[in-house]
């Protein structure tokens, strides 16, 4: 069967035609076509859980529906976490497991089986999937179906509020790459983040609104909409703060606020600037070793006012990681037990991070491996934000290549 690049540009091209009147329930039926085409079957899409344990099937037309998948100890989970290809030989052919990325975020795999596989299969399988990734990605904003298949519990209000208000919890490009997990998944309320990034600044605010339900959520979503408000309009970081606060005091009065973390990295030369709010200051991570959280006047929580806040400043090193938390991973209680602390939390850092290759992987992994170290505890958010500033310059990807 011809496979060759012309042959896949133009199966590609009438994928993207059909594609782009597709309704979502057909966007299955509309891939497995596609893979049938090139001699493929048993085609499964494999989505990320909100949890980021399991990646679950995505039903549909067409679509081989499997059990949930874990992220950890299968060839899935692998092609997942490593976003490369994998490839496993069978009695009756090649199965594939092919990450799905949109740019750099984390969509699932494609799964898929070849009776045979050569470099001509594995180009047009890795542009097909990019493809797929996108699909979804565009198709989802209006169905639901692909935020039912990856939800593994009941979900609540307040956090049914938090997760629409997210912008994709991982980016990587060249010079930056950050990732994000909100823990409780299926119940956080009132932690929150956002960012942008804006030709050579990297803007970031992580926040934890005061109480817990849906009066937190509702909050939280006051403070992330003024804080998006106010960086797009072009204010500084005391600009942003003093906007923020107004905002939830004219709505919410004196009684309610937000501990808030401000940054803005500029991704050229790793100078990072920040505002801390009553939040847990950030953590300078180098070499594997946390070292030293990134202490700083600090002002009142948002809602609450203050002077004109002080800006925070530190030169990165390429390689540098900042992370950032909210206080339910330190605050945390096991029963009769004291508080988890920042020791204990610096220590599991230092645990993870030497094996930890990828932003989204130290996340996740350290994310995960707290919640067992609290006993499975997590009566309070437990929110985590990680930023890795590499250096240099992504120019050359502008760069026709010829």
């Amino acid at each position: 069967m011809d496979r060759s690049e012309g042959f896949g540009e133009r199966l590609l091209g009438q994928l993207l035609d059909r594609a782009h009147e597709m309704p979502p329930q057909l966007i299955a039926p509309l891939v497995a076509e596609e893979v049938h085409a090139i001699g493929g079957r048993d085609v499964s899409i494999l989505l990320q859980d909100y949890a980021q344990l399991t990646l679950v099937s995505l039903p549909g037309r067409g679509l081989k529906e499997t059990e949930p998948v874990p992220l950890v100890g299968s060839l899935a989970g692998q092609a997942f976490l490593t976003e490369t290809a994998v490839e496993h030989a069978e009695a009756d052919g090649v199965r594939l497991f092919l990450p799905l990325l949109d740019g750099s975020d984390e969509i699932g795999v494609m799964a898929l089986t070849l009776d045979v596989v050569d470099d001509d299969d594995r180009r047009l399988l890795r542009r097909l999937a990019g493809l797929v990734a996108d699909m979804l990605v565009t198709k989802n904003s209006y169905t639901d179906q692909f935020f039912q298949a990856r939800r593994r519990e009941p979900m609540s209000v307040s956090a049914e509020i938090q997760w629409s208000l997210l912008p994709p919890l991982t980016m990587t490009t060249p010079q930056i790459a950050v990732a994000g997990i909100l823990e409780p998944a299926y119940d956080v309320a009132g932690d929150s983040l956002d960012y942008a990034l804006n030709d050579d600044v990297l803007h970031l605010a992580m926040i934890d609104a005061m109480g817990h339900g849906l009066n937190a959520a509702v909050l939280a979503t006051v403070a992330v909409g003024a804080y998006r408000h106010a960086r797009r309009a072009g204010a500084g970081l005391a600009e942003l703060y003093a906007f923020m606060d107004t905002a939830i005091d004219e709505q919410f009065g004196p009684d309610h606020f937000v501990t808030a973390q401000m940054m803005r990295l500029n991704v050229g030369t790793g100078h990072l600037e920040w505002v801390n709010a009553g939040h847990p200051a950030p953590l300078l991570i180098r070499d594997h070793h946390v070292l030293r959280a990134l202490e700083g006047p600090g002002t009142l929580p948002v809602g609450i006012g203050g002077s004109t806040p002080v800006i925070n400043t530190q030169q990165l090193r390429p390689g540098d990681r900042i992370l950032t938390y909210t206080d339910g991973l330190v605050e945390e209680h096991t029963a009769g037990g004291e508080q988890f602390g920042e020791d204990r939390l610096i220590a599991t850092i230092e645990h993870v991070e030497p094996s930890a290759t990828t932003v989204q992987q130290m996340v996740r992994d350290l994310s995960h491996t707290l919640k067992r170290e609290r006993g499975g505890i997590t009566s309070d958010d437990a929110s985590l934000f990680l930023i890795e500033w590499r250096g240099g310059t992504a120019d050359h990807l502008a760069t026709p290549s010829l």
